[in-house]
């Protein structure tokens, strides 16, 4: 039987490299092949130095030429570990993902506004009004989407995509979702360092079958940190809107969110921001409004930044009730919730069309990380 070069780098192709969303043929790996007979020599370089990876590579490329060329072919994989020059500590190289048409970050500066909440609930408002919705968890050390759309016990399945092996993301109520949480334990604590995170990150990210989407949802961790950048520096984000409460201490740390975008070195266009917890209206008494934790402070704070105030969430225990049983309240249909959600889902979508219409795509910035100095740039 004569093997050709080709047919060699055929099957090469069929193997993923791990973060990346390449085949080793155009992630560079593959050096040199050489074929003599029915003897194949494969010269690889890749850059984790872990035994583990070596290995793993090395049965990856035998399994992939003995099924996809000659079953019989002795072949010699000869491996060389090249770290990167100088490799930035949570360097993500920017791209974009192919079918999908908006990037929405949902953020918070402070934690325990409601953000994931309103991340999920906005979701499935999106897929009931006829969009093609997915949602990434990129709230490494606290995902919580799994338990809100009900698919805690679910796992993604790995599907094939152009010859290329992917993570299909889980989905429910018309809605695909990645999170890390689907990869550990209820019990285990994800104790990971920014590279590593970033990492997942980004495999969640390009080693996934999204498909075509009208939106993808990034669910953020709080705060204005390392994450953040990681995210922004991934993908070229539509925009991004920031939740709050109308506490003092929440529209401060919201101040901040929205600064963090709106930084010239960024340069993400803030949509607007949704005052969660708005106001409290007791079951028994429909008509009366008490402002627990202050009265139209995001209203005044968009005014202030001048941006947007997309809606007012009120404080309702069967928003609580219905995201920890994992059926967001947006489902609910005819009730005063439903409306709020739909009304705030209109702004967001309004607010992309205009962002969308009158400024120029936004690029993924390039940001490097070291010593626990951070630079940021275009």
């Amino acid at each position: 039987m004569k093997i050709t070069k080709q047919d060699i780098l055929k099957a090469l192709e069929t193997i993923t490299v791990p973060g990346e969303g390449q085949n080793m043929v155009e992630s560079g790996a593959v050096k040199n092949v050489v074929t003599f007979a029915d003897e194949i020599i494969v010269d690889i370089t890749i850059t984790n130095p872990a035994l583990q990876a070596r290995k793993k590579t090395e049965v990856e490329i035998l399994k992939a030429i003995h099924e996809k060329v000659y079953e019989k072919a002795q072949v010699k994989v000869n491996l060389k570990v090249e770290a990167p020059a100088k490799p930035a500590a949570n360097e993500i190289k920017g791209k974009t993902i192919p079918g999908i048409k908006n990037i929405v970050a949902v953020a918070s500066g402070k934690g325990g506004v409601g953000k994931s909440t309103v991340t999920a609930n906005l979701a499935v408002t999106l897929a009931k009004m006829g969009f093609k919705v997915g949602v990434l968890d990129a709230d490494i050390y606290g995902p919580s989407m799994p338990i809100m759309l009900d698919v805690e016990m679910e796992r993604p399945l790995s599907v094939t995509v152009d010859g290329k092996s992917k993570m299909k993301p889980v989905e429910n109520y018309g809605v695909k979702i990645l999170s890390i949480g689907f990869f550990t334990k209820p019990d285990q604590a994800v104790v990971w360092r920014g590279p590593m995170a970033a990492k997942a990150l980004n495999q969640m990210i390009f080693d996934a079958a999204w498909g075509e989407l009208d939106f993808l949802l990034l669910d953020l961790p709080p705060g204005t940190g390392d994450i953040h950048l990681s995210i922004m520096q991934s993908l070229p984000i539509t925009g991004a809107v920031v939740v709050s409460t109308p506490q003092n201490v929440a529209l401060a740390d919201a101040k901040k969110g929205v600064a963090m975008f709106q930084q010239e070195s960024i340069n993400v266009p803030v949509l607007g921001i949704i005052e969660n917890m708005a106001y409290f209206t007791p079951e028994e008494l429909p008509d009366n409004k008490y402002y627990i934790f202050g009265k139209e402070g995001a209203k005044n704070l968009a005014q202030d930044l001048n941006v947007s105030l997309l809606g007012e969430i009120p404080l309702v225990q069967s928003i609580r009730e219905a995201g920890d049983v994992g059926r967001p309240a947006a489902l609910q249909t005819a009730t005063p919730l439903e409306k709020a959600f739909e009304k705030l889902t209109q702004n967001v979508v309004q607010e992309v069309v205009n962002r969308n219409e009158t400024l120029p795509e936004t690029e993924a910035i390039k940001i490097t990380t070291m010593a626990g100095c951070s630079a940021v740039k275009k």
